[in-house]
C-alpha cells in the first residue's frame, strides 16, 4: 500500500447536494479499489489560474489515502470520464521526508475536523481592539 494525495477540481455550478453526491461517488470508487481514505479536505470554491472549460472558478477537494498502485489507474480513468471533475492531480509519496509531510497533513486535517469551533464572545473582541489601539 502506497500513500497518495488526490486533488480534484469540481465544476462550481454544482449545488451542495450534487457536490456531496460526487464526492461520495469518488470515495466509493476509491474504497472499491482497495483504498483507505484517511483524510478529506474541502478547500471551497476558488479562482482558477486560467480558464478551464469556460469556468473561471472551481471547487477544490483533497483526499489523503493509502491504496495499491493498481487502484490509481482505475480511479483516474473514472475521474476522466466524469464531466463534473474538470481537473485532477494524483501525488504519490515515496521517501521518508515525503511520508512525514503526508502524515503531518493528515494529522492537521483530522485535528481541524475533530476540534470544536472556538467560541469568541463580542466582549472579548471589543477588549482586544481597545487594547491594540492604545
Amino acid at each position: 500500500m502506497r500513500h497518495y494525495e488526490l486533488l480534484v477540481v469540481v465544476k462550481p455550478t454544482l449545488t451542495v447536494e450534487e457536490l456531496q453526491a460526487k464526492l461520495t461517488y469518488l470515495k466509493e470508487i476509491l474504497e472499491k479499489n482497495g483504498a483507505v481514505i484517511t483524510a478529506t479536505l474541502e478547500m471551497g470554491t476558488r479562482k482558477l489560474a486560467y480558464q478551464i472549460d469556460k469556468f473561471e472558478r472551481g471547487t477544490y477537494v483533497v483526499f489523503y489515502f493509502t491504496a495499491p498502485t493498481a487502484a490509481i489507474a482505475e480511479v483516474e480513468r473514472l475521474i476522466r470520464i466524469t464531466e463534473e471533475f474538470i481537473r485532477f492531480m494524483t501525488v504519490k509519496f515515496e521517501n521518508q521526508k515525503e511520508l512525514r509531510f503526508w502524515n503531518k497533513q493528515v494529522e492537521k486535517i483530522t485535528k481541524k475536523s475533530d476540534a470544536p469551533a472556538p467560541v469568541v464572545e463580542a466582549k472579548e473582541i471589543v477588549e482586544e481592539t481597545v487594547s491594540t489601539e492604545a
